[in-house]
């Protein structure tokens, strides 16, 4: 699947070159209350036009005003009740929202006809905006609303952060059917290559023989063999940070079988491996000075003679024994032997991201991934970073009193609680006791899934996470940076 990567370079069709000297349509953001005074660019005609169509200058309504051919001219973009004057005084999450437009414009060349506080922001709203999903569509891609940069955007980290996405997207949004455990490995190698990473896989068996017992159980039963992808980039004496993904490209509940409306959507379980190289890609492509490492257990839990049995009591990488408590908690185990793998290099970080429990989207829904961190300090500037950038998540406890839950009668540890409560952070729990060594350990349990479209985040797949994480590594570790 390595055109899956190639593919993410479709985000640099959001911009005009800057070389160009096209003209291209304004846009202009006015207020709720102050019309008069925003919209003095505007004709007499064009303000009659507004006027009569009823327009309330709501967030997020547009109205496209013509020339005296019947071509767009202008658009006018209301941004709700804003307290003060115009665009320029928005930022954040208010300014990204207002920003992403770019998949409810006509085809066509277009500029912010304003000052903006944050143009990198606005930049990257409009370009994950632009985002289409056509793999499989038979007609051919259709143009695309395209923006004349603010002068002072940073143009390649716009790009970088859209190209990092879209390849998250692109990675969730293919079905199983073409994106098996060989198949994300090989947009890992992919990745890897374009950036000169080393990369070292360990396939079926051969999981045994290295002494990762748990990521071969939950996928020795699918015809897809499993496997552990395992990349490292940057320069040996640089900060160590590692990123582990749950790469379960199809989870069908082993023998507790979903049933098949929960199994619909089951292509998504490797979201915490695309948001993974989005991650990276990411954090190459700005040429961060950290030691990356990427480790990917990816698997199909799958159904089969051979498949691991609810009361099986499996080894783990760590020497900790595991009973199972169900076989649809499946990415947990395969997460277990990947971060004692990374836990062994005592890096400065530890990050993993995954699509594991109901749980988190019953408490915060599908938009908030629930976070844990086992550093306040850190906590609280990852959390700041990611409300910087509206790629949002929310702080949750290691609360240690639940660890009794985990008990088990005849292992080390049972992979999930005796009770109903308190899923994601039972499932947090579980992963912690598999990180000892690194400084600092982050969870971040995830959706991948948009429902229904909002701004910057067409419906489908999403690579949650990976601006918030890599606004934070930029600001820890960035050239320049205090650590």
């Amino acid at each position: 699947m390595s055109d899956l990567f190639q593919r993410s370079t479709r985000a640099l069709d959001a911009f005009l070159p800057a070389s160009s000297r096209k003209r291209t349509i304004p846009i202009t953001f006015a207020r709720v209350g102050a019309e008069r005074s925003e919209l003095s660019a505007l004709t007499s005609a064009e303000r009659t036009f507004l006027k009569s169509s009823e327009f309330g200058f709501a967030r997020g309504e547009i109205a496209l005003l013509p020339d005296e051919k019947g071509d767009v001219a202008r658009v006018v973009a209301g941004i709700g009740k804003a307290e003060k004057n115009a665009l320029e005084t928005l930022s954040g999450g208010d300014l990204f929202a207002v920003c992403a437009l770019a998949n409810r414009l006509p085809d066509g060349d277009y500029h912010i006809d304003a000052e903006l506080t944050e143009p990198t922001l606005a930049a990257t709203a409009w370009a994950l905006s632009s985002y289409r999903f056509d793999a499989y569509r038979n007609e051919a891609p259709g143009k695309s609303a395209r923006l004349r940069l603010d002068k002072l955007a940073d143009r390649p980290t716009a790009e970088a952060l859209a190209q990092s996405i879209f390849l998250g997207r692109d990675l969730i949004n293919t079905p199983a059917n073409d994106l098996g455990p060989e198949e994300l490995e090989q947009a890992a190698r992919a990745l890897a290559d374009t950036f000169d990473a080393s990369c070292e896989v360990t396939i079926g068996d051969a999981l045994l023989d290295k002494n990762f017992p748990l990521i071969h159980a939950v996928g020795r039963a699918s015809t897809r063999p499993p496997r552990l992808i395992d990349f490292s980039w940057g320069e040996p004496d640089h900060p160590k940070v590692t990123l582990v993904g749950k790469g379960v490209v199809f989870d069908t509940g082993g023998l507790n079988i979903k049933p098949g409306n929960s199994m619909m959507l089951m292509k998504k379980d490797m979201g915490g491996a695309a948001a993974t190289l989005a991650t990276a890609r990411l954090i190459m492509e700005t040429g961060l000075p950290v030691r990356l490492r990427v480790l990917i257990p990816a698997v199909e839990n799958a159904v089969a003679g051979n498949a691991f049995r609810p009361g099986d009591v499996l080894p783990s990488h760590a020497g900790i024994t595991v009973e199972i408590g169900n076989t649809d908690a499946e990415g947990r185990l395969v997460l277990a032997d990947a971060l004692s793998l990374a836990d062994g290099d005592e890096p400065d970080l530890v990050i993993s991201l995954a699509t594991l429990t109901g749980s988190a989207r019953v408490a915060l829904g599908p938009d908030l991934p629930a976070f844990y961190a086992t550093s306040d300090d850190v906590a609280a500037a990852m959390e700041k970073s990611a409300h910087d950038v509206h790629d949002p998540f929310w702080r949750m406890p290691f609360w240690d009193g639940y660890e009794g839950t985990l008990k088990s009668p005849v292992a080390d540890v049972c992979h999930i609680s005796t009770g109903p409560f308190a899923g994601s952070i039972t499932a947090a729990l579980f992963l912690r006791r598999f990180v000892k060594h690194a400084a600092t350990y982050a969870h971040l349990d995830m959706y991948g899934w948009t429902p229904s479209a909002k701004p910057g985040r067409p419906a489908g797949g999403e690579a949650q996470c990976a601006r918030a994480i890599h606004a934070y590594l930029s600001e820890r570790y960035g050239r320049g940076a205090s650590r």
